[in-house]
């Protein structure tokens, strides 16, 4: 049977642990009791004998004399509990008065000040957290209220504006649909026939919003139309937390967009942007799925808390041989954080409005939102990580074998710089990218044991996201596909069955395999992972034009570890497209020869550095922290020192100075931003000696081997100055592979300690639920 503690620790919140009842420390207070009331000193072996057969029957009499002797219970009433008002700060706190049988034990006393300390800290944390709820919830009701007025109004015009097809008019349902009304302009819909009905019509609207908390631009003073009708502005707030809000946004020269405009140049009337209020219609969807969530871990925390009150009491009366807990557990269960069921009507509420405006009446359509099932694992996944990791095995000892009877390794510089230009560039940019998600998997087998709630840090849907069994199973399966694909190529080589050249385009058909799997519309091999890794590249690309998400600045920080990778498929796309299969002729994709392949390379060497400085100048811009400016420095650096190395590696010794200077800078700005910003150590006054006080792992030798491994691999930029001694064409480029995954592994060690911090921080907010901005703002007017 599992311990209570261990449970409760499986159950917790990770974000509110603070708040929970402090389970273990109450056991060890029933501990300390317990010995306290052992024999002070050891029987005299000289005297009487200390044990006797008829002790058992003499405590069973006792028992059964004291509870007919006591027929009002009065064992029952040894503790009072009461409940205060501070006067300072007007919150109620809990103090248990003992009676004279435990007024003397000191460790009793100790007891009951630490659980009542403990209910008082459970109740204000609850009652805190569901007025924050309520609060929300009278928002969010007061926003769907403004919609459903808009949605009603329009549903009123497009009946007015389509006599002759009464059937045309939607239900609410149809604002999600993508399909488009004919009597719709470029998804906005006017809002009158005639300058009098418009009048008193857009009146009523007016008035409608109004009663909702809506305010309008000017209404006191707006002018009229040469139609006579009135201009009105109400304002809707869309945050540009995609690429394709921010282009709107910046079409409308600034962040806020109206809704209710004015009228257009060539036509009259007002109208209704109809877009602006899908997106509004599905934000505030997101918002009572969150304001869901949100109920839904109160609830936990009140159910778990009751549990934990209920344990601790039983063991202290099972430790006082006493019925003390029957008058705490009354006043616990009288506490707000069980008897207030504000909690449970309010999800009873949301779960019949969202069900009735947001499914269309179907109860288990909106359970589907309101509560994803989470998807049970399968043991076939575990089953083909092992069967493709064999394989993967299995055919690289038999690609070493080929290799070495072939005489690959070992043959003349123009036969291995022809093979390894065939070869090298892409199967390095599937073998880099496999490892990087195999480092991905092994973050994520990590933060599920010790329990980071990753999927609410990245805001990914629990029930679409990879779990680490994914990503070790899409690691050894692209490994797999292409160490298969380096023992075909070797074998038609040797064979010769096939010409050179069209032996040589396998490479290209397995980086066009791959591509296609990536963009496959099908919902086959991960469909939600894939389309999700777009859309964040897309908002990397686009960084300076939208809001910055953590998931966004995450992945291009794994960009900035796969330069090596980008330059692979610079290669690659050369050899094919300057038709280097055909002719062998390498000198256009050369570094020293090629000058537009040079010019590329610095290109992307900057690029990842340069989207991320784009993404910390955003930031600034948001949030005013001159932080992000500093960390904006720290890629700028990165830049100009890859631009250094670079120009030597092409120049051989000239500029060796500038090259050393610039990659020490930088190294030593990105070892700071490191242990100090990203990783939050290096702390001096920390009760952990140079780390931080909240650690996750437990042994803290971890973290400054951590320290150490991060340095190390961080100078591994120094080979490149130094240029070792590698002669033959091959040892060279695998000697570029071993540094490129060095990175790799360098990042995936730095993602763990990267999201730690990041959860420490949410732990320390206690930020469990995630806000979803509402999008109908009032506006101020101006009279």
């Amino acid at each position: 049977m599992v311990k209570f503690s261990k449970e409760l620790e499986a159950q917790i919140i990770p974000e509110w642990r603070e708040k929970f009842v402090n389970y273990r420390h109450l056991k060890k207070q029933i501990k300390r009791i317990k010995l306290s009331r052992l024999p002070k000193q050891p029987q005299d072996v000289n005297g009487e004998f200390g044990l006797s057969i008829f002790d058992p029957i003499r405590y069973l009499t006792n028992k059964i004399y004291n509870k007919f002797h006591d027929p009002d219970n009065k064992s029952t009433d040894i503790i009072q509990v009461k409940n205060k008002t501070m006067e300072d700060s007007e919150e109620e706190v809990y103090e248990t008065e003992l009676s004279q049988l435990f007024t003397e034990e000191d460790e009793v006393i100790m007891f009951f000040a630490k659980l009542d300390d403990e209910l008082t800290k459970v109740n204000q944390f609850y009652k805190k957290t569901e007025g924050e709820l309520l609060e929300r919830w009278e928002n969010i009701h007061k926003q769907l209220q403004i919609l459903l007025e808009l949605k009603q109004i329009i549903n009123d015009r497009r009946r007015k504006s389509s006599p002759s097809s009464p059937n045309s008019l939607s239900s609410p349902r149809s604002w999600l649909s993508p399909a488009r009304s004919s009597n719709y302009s470029e998804g906005s819909i006017e809002l009158a026939e005639s300058p009098t009905d418009q009048s008193s019509e857009t009146e009523e609207a007016i008035a409608s919003l109004q009663r909702n908390g809506v305010s309008f631009v000017n209404l006191e003073t707006r002018t009229k139309t040469k139609q006579g009708k009135h201009k009105m502005a109400m304002k809707i707030d869309i945050p540009a937390t995609t690429t394709t809000r921010a282009i709107a946004a910046l079409t409308s020269i600034v962040l806020w967009e109206d809704l209710v405009n004015n009228p257009r140049k060539e036509g009259s009337g007002e109208f209704i942007n109809r877009k602006k209020v899908q997106c509004a219609e599905k934000t505030i969807r997101s918002a009572f799925v969150e304001l869901y969530k949100g109920l839904a871990l109160l609830k936990t925390y009140s159910s778990l808390n009751m549990v934990a009150f209920t344990k601790i009491l039983k063991k202290f009366d099972k430790v006082s041989n006493q019925q003390a807990s029957v008058n705490y557990l009354r006043a616990v269960k009288e506490s707000p954080f069980i008897s207030s069921g504000k909690v449970v009507r309010l999800m009873d509420d949301v779960e019949t409005i969202f069900t009735k405006h947001f499914a269309n009446n179907d109860r288990k359509k909106a359970m589907k939102f309101l509560r994803p099932q989470q998807p049970k694992t399968s043991h076939m996944l575990t089953f083909f990580v092992g069967l493709f990791t064999g394989c993967f095995v299995s055919l690289f000892i038999i690609y070493a074998f080929l290799a070495h009877l072939s005489g690959i390794f070992s043959s003349p510089y123009r036969q291995q710089k022809e093979y390894m230009e065939t070869v090298y560039p892409v199967f390095s940019i599937i073998a880099l990218l496999s490892l990087h998600l195999f480092m991905y998997g092994c973050n994520l087998f990590m933060w599920k044991n010790t329990r980071i709630n990753y999927n609410f840090i990245f805001e990914f849907s629990p029930t679409t996201s990879l779990k680490y069994k994914d990503a070790f199973l899409i690691c050894t399966t692209f490994m797999t596909i292409v160490v298969g694909a380096m023992v075909v190529h070797l074998l038609l080589r040797a064979t010769d069955v096939f010409p050179s050249r069209q032996v040589d385009t396998i490479p290209g058909i397995l980086v066009l395999f791959f591509f296609a799997l990536l963009i496959c519309p099908f919902d086959i091999f991960y469909r939600p992972t894939r389309y999700c890794f777009l859309r964040i590249i897309r908002n990397i690309v686009c960084s300076p034009f939208y809001k910055v998400m953590l998931v966004d600045f995450f992945m291009a920080d794994q960009l900035t570890s796969q330069i090596p990778l980008l330059r692979h498929m610079e290669s690659a796309a050369c050899y094919f497209l300057a038709g280097s299969n055909r002719t062998h002729n390498y000198s256009a994709c050369d570094l020293k020869s090629g000058r537009i392949f040079r010019e590329l390379a610095y290109v992307i060497s900057f690029l990842p550095y340069f989207w991320r400085a784009m993404q910390c100048a955003r930031r600034w811009f948001d949030e005013c922290n001159v932080d992000h400016l500093a960390n904006m420095g720290k890629y700028i650096s990165a830049m100009v020192a890859a631009g250094a190395r670079l120009t030597y590696d092409k120049h051989n010794k000239l500029n060796l100075w500038f090259a050393v200077l610039t990659s020490v800078v930088a190294t030593l700005y990105q070892l700071y931003w490191d242990f100090v910003k990203d990783w939050g150590l290096l702390k001096p006054n920390s009760k952990n000696l140079w780390l931080r006080d909240d650690l996750i792992l437990k042994k803290k030798c971890i973290y400054y081997i951590s320290i150490a491994f991060n340095i190390v691999l961080r100078v591994a930029w120094v080979e490149s100055v130094l240029r070792l001694p590698r002669e033959p064409y091959a040892e060279q480029r695998l000697l570029d592979f071993f540094l490129a995954s060095l990175e790799v592994i360098r990042r995936g060690h730095w993602n763990f300690y990267r999201l730690e911090n990041e959860h420490l921080n949410n732990v320390g907010n206690y930020r469990a639920m995630k806000e979803v901005p509402l999008p109908f703002q009032e506006t101020d007017s101006d009279g």
